[in-house]
């Protein structure tokens, strides 16, 4: 019998059950919206694919109704383990008055929600960083006891927002933690002329707190990571960098041509490393997935994106006066 691995982290077989149908409902809602734009029913695709393993492995280790993220664009997986829908996505795709992030204002990716605990998204990448060491802040001085998440792909790591944030945070040892998801491209920029250090977590060290590099195609070793962090934070110890490393199997987003700047044998080669494929076997080996159970969890996932993808176009677009709605005081 294969060990339970699982299980050593504090896992039960349901949780890893529960990860893997995440983990399958995001890719299907990210494969149905590429077909959605490729038939011009929807504008903008952003995608996860190949991320879903380390954002649903993160989101297990904090709890929902207690911490805040601040995601980035392609944190799909993410954003379902804490609350949003299928409809909820497809919703935001098409830009529907009842899109739960911006009423149809933003572009998908845009996540945001206080009933989430998500902080609003904004299109400048990085700048949700700041924030969240800011919110952790608040938290300290009103004496509440939650951990901020902040997520940005390692091209943000560059950025003044990042050192900014991580500084401050270090500083005041807040209980932040700073996901790096290094899908080893910045559109179309690769890792190697963007970072002079060996990798992200390396950068912590200046900033006084500890960088972890983990395995981002396996969702077990990020919660392991993950929730040593949350503890870390919760204790008063202040912050952890952990620096997820996987890679963007399609993409940078529905207007990207990435056959420009990577050859499709990388690609092919990084297929064979896909978290779903990966975790499914995994599932298998320790014996709770099996060919029935699996048709049935793909039955299911399907049925809530066509339903979800139904329900999106046909429902009502914002008024056109409602554009000037939040933009104004009152």
């Amino acid at each position: 019998m294969t060990t339970k691995r699982h299980e050593q982290v504090g896992l039960t077989d349901a949780q890893v059950l529960d990860m893997y149908y995440y983990m399958l409902l995001a890719r299907k809602i990210d494969e149905r919206q590429w077909l959605l734009n490729r038939a011009g029913k929807v504008p903008f695709v952003i995608s996860c694919q190949g991320q879903e393993a380390a954002q649903v492995g993160a989101a297990f280790a904090m709890e929902k109704d207690r911490d805040f993220l601040c995601p980035y664009y392609r944190d799909l997986g993410l954003v379902l383990v804490f609350g949003q829908t299928a409809r909820d996505c497809m919703l935001s795709a098409f830009a529907k008055a009842e899109d739960p992030n911006s009423g149809g204002r933003q572009m998908p990716g845009h996540f945001g929600g206080k009933k989430y605990n998500i902080l609003s998204g904004s299109s400048p990448v990085t700048t949700q960083v700041p924030h969240a060491v800011g919110m952790a802040l608040a938290g300290r001085m009103k004496q509440k006891d939650f951990v901020v998440y902040a997520s940005f792909g390692e091209g943000s790591s560059n950025q003044g927002d990042f050192h900014e944030g991580a500084n401050f945070a270090g500083v005041h040892k807040l209980p932040v933690i700073f996901f790096c998801e290094n899908n080893k491209y910045a559109i179309s920029v690769p890792l190697t002329k963007q970072l002079a250090c060996e990798s992200v977590a390396d950068r912590a060290i200046g900033y006084g707190f500890p960088g972890v590099s983990v395995d981002g195609n396996d969702p077990i070793e990020v919660y392991r990571v993950m929730k040593e962090a949350v503890e870390r934070g919760r204790s008063g110890q202040g912050p952890t960098l952990i620096e997820a490393v996987m890679y963007r199997l399609v993409p940078h987003s529905s207007d990207d041509d990435d056959r420009v700047y990577r050859t499709r044998e990388e690609v092919e080669e990084a297929k064979k490393k896909d978290p779903l494929i990966v975790f499914a076997a995994y599932l298998r080996e320790i014996g709770l997935l099996d060919e029935h159970k699996e048709a049935d969890m793909l039955a299911r996932v399907q049925l809530e994106v066509d339903e979800a993808t139904e329900y999106a176009e046909n429902a009502p677009y914002p008024t056109p006066e409602s554009t000037m709605t939040y933009v104004y005081g009152e």
